[in-house]
């Protein structure tokens, strides 16, 4: 998941005035309206080796790191070989003027990634899933895309889907935001995960009476840019017999990024909270325990995320990475078998003969443990190739 899709676009003028069933007035705006149609094409390589255990056919950690899949027990299986294309994307940009002198724009956003289709035998037909999908108009935004409480421009440039996985804020959901000078606020699409009382499979409530409420302020300079975010949420699980209960969630976010002189950057993000949950690490903790009584506990948790990114000469360029979350859990509660902490660090060399080409090589070493002081590795080297249009 690099910064942001290329803009190299196609803008056609729609002219659709002559169609059958298409008024006067339908046909004036289609007739105004500039599409946009950019994305890439990439594949990608992996050759992965875990410590304890390893991943199944079919395991979406095999695609990208996940840092609650790393395994921490079973036998070790030698290297897997992995080769997809699911992170190719595409998108479709419209702009519309309005008759007062603003713009609507609509964004509708695909790739391939954590979707089913054939298998890998024959067709490794992936299915297409939507991405973003949002409307803007003046200082509103209303649909699904980046939740608020994330920097995007903090990813780093990696081969990974992510990258700095383990202590980032990471998620897109439905939502409708207000922006200002800086500031923005949002109520978001709301989604409690819950751990049963003394462990086992993740609880997916959808009990939530309330949206996530969420507010930001971006402060943009010469020399780079500074986020802090805020998070308040209701986590609630009612399973209709022994558990009725809320409990409110909160986190803040500080990040940024540092451009060098000589054309380098640092980018940094630090998270903290009780009841953050799904929003960091792809959910690898939920955002919430059952207690003994039957009511919710606030799991809390912080992460962080260190990148510096170098460049060799026009076409040649590194990044370095690290990443980890740290989860403060009860375990009379939660019991033993939870993920307590994991890390993972990256460096790849991206080489660009022209804009629109990229190929790279990355290495990545994770680690996990649970509360049960189980420990695993991953080690994984990945080879992509990229074509943005």
């Amino acid at each position: 998941m690099r910064n942001t899709i290329k803009k190299t676009t196609l803008a056609v003028s729609l002219g659709l005035a002559g169609l059958v069933g298409t008024s006067v007035a339908n046909a004036d705006v289609l007739e105004d309206t500039s599409v946009q149609f950019s994305g890439y094409i990439k594949a990608d390589a992996m050759f992965s080796n875990y410590s304890e255990g390893t991943l199944g056919s079919g395991s979406i950690g095999r695609d990208f790191y996940i840092p609650s899949l790393t395994p921490v027990s079973g036998n070790d299986e030698g290297s897997q070989f992995d080769a997809h294309i699911r992170q190719s994307r595409f998108r479709f940009t419209t702009n519309t003027p309005t008759e007062d002198g603003d713009t609507i724009t609509g964004v509708l956003e695909l790739d391939f990634i954590v979707t089913g289709g054939g298998d890998e035998r024959i067709s490794n037909s992936y299915t297409p899933r939507v991405r973003h999908a949002f409307l803007k108009y003046k200082n509103w935004l209303v649909g699904q895309t980046w939740t608020t409480f994330m920097d995007v421009a903090t990813l780093p440039e990696s081969l990974d889907f992510i990258g700095v996985t383990d202590g980032t804020i990471f998620g897109r959901q439905t939502m409708v935001r207000y922006s200002n000078n800086g500031f923005e606020i949002a109520l978001e699409n709301p989604e409690t995960t819950v751990t049963p009382f003394g462990g086992g499979g993740r609880i997916v409530a959808d009990d939530n009476a309330v949206p996530d409420l969420i507010a930001a302020y971006t402060a943009k300079r010469d020399w780079g840019h500074f986020k802090v975010a805020g998070l308040v949420r209701q986590l609630s699980y009612d399973d209709g017999a022994g558990v009725d209960a809320d409990e409110t969630g909160y986190g803040i976010s500080v990040s940024g990024k540092i451009n060098l002189d000589n054309g380098d950057d640092i980018r940094l993000l630090f998270n903290t909270g009780s009841g953050i949950g799904r929003y960091t690490a792809l959910n690898a903790h939920n955002g919430a325990v059952i207690d003994a009584n039957g009511d919710l506990e606030a799991i809390d948790s912080y992460g962080y995320t260190l990148a510096y990114r170098h460049v060799w000469n026009p076409k040649t360029r590194s990044n370095f990475m690290f990443s980890a979350l740290e989860v403060d859990n009860d375990t009379a509660l939660t019991g033993v078998g939870v993920t307590q902490s994991t890390y993972s660090a990256r460096a790849n060399v991206l080489y660009s003969p022209t804009k629109a080409l990229t190929f790279g090589a990355e290495y990545a070493f994770a680690h996990r443990e649970t509360e049960a002081d189980l420990e695993g590795d991953m080690n994984r080297v990945q080879f992509s190739a990229k074509y943005a249009f």
